[in-house]
């Protein structure tokens, strides 16, 4: 994911003139793809008039690694059930009225942070993550909380070579990230993409 600083300023502008007393963005593809980027990029532009928008990531809805060894999971980390999604549905509901303390996730600790972002009186929240278009699960009620969403993708030839250098910088042995990558991740991929149909804006 490399837009220009013209299409970040086209994209600003397209939010801004959608957003009303509380506008939802989501951003969403396959793991890699530059969602975060986009999205950080994005409310740096918007807030340069002002404290407009604030990201709200679904990555803070990771289960912990607790949770995921209780599973027997914690090799599948990044699946759709791996996340919390009837959390993340409740917070994306509490955030269409008032304050909400948001938690975001820690690459360091690979675990989430409760509270990590507060979402107080912005007008724009853009919130990014892979499974916001699945119709599986309580997945399915994400898109019908969401104002317009953006679907962010690259070929899978960009996205190995930055999931294995994410994998690498998190401690994990190039063998272990190769692992991951094959047996979790591109499967991700190919299912988050099945969903870009339901889009309104592919990047």
């Amino acid at each position: 994911m490399n837009l220009s600083d013209d299409v970040i300023a086209a994209l600003a502008l397209r939010t801004r003139e959608k957003a009303g007393a509380r506008f939802v963005l989501g951003i969403v593809g396959p793991p890699g793809a530059g969602k975060s980027t986009l999205a950080e990029r994005l409310r740096d532009v918007l807030n340069e008039s002002g404290d407009v928008a604030v990201v709200a990531p679904m990555d803070g809805f990771h289960r912990s690694n607790a949770e995921l060894d209780a599973m027997g999971a914690r090799a599948r980390k990044g699946e759709p059930d791996t996340f919390d999604a009837e959390a993340y549905v409740a917070a994306l509901r509490r955030v269409r009225v008032g304050r909400v303390e948001w938690p975001t996730f820690s690459r360091v600790t690979d675990e989430p942070v409760p509270g990590g972002v507060v979402i107080e009186d912005e007008p724009i929240v853009i919130t990014e993550g892979n499974y916001l278009l699945l119709e599986e699960g309580p997945w399915k009620d994400v898109r019908g909380l969401l104002d317009e969403v953006w679907f962010v993708d690259v070929p899978d030839d960009v996205l190995v070579p930055r999931l294995l250098e994410r994998f690498l910088a998190g401690g994990r042995s190039r063998e272990e990230a190769e692992a991951k990558i094959a047996s979790s991740d591109l499967r991700n991929a190919a299912l988050v993409r099945a969903t870009r149909d339901r889009a309104d804006l592919v990047l």
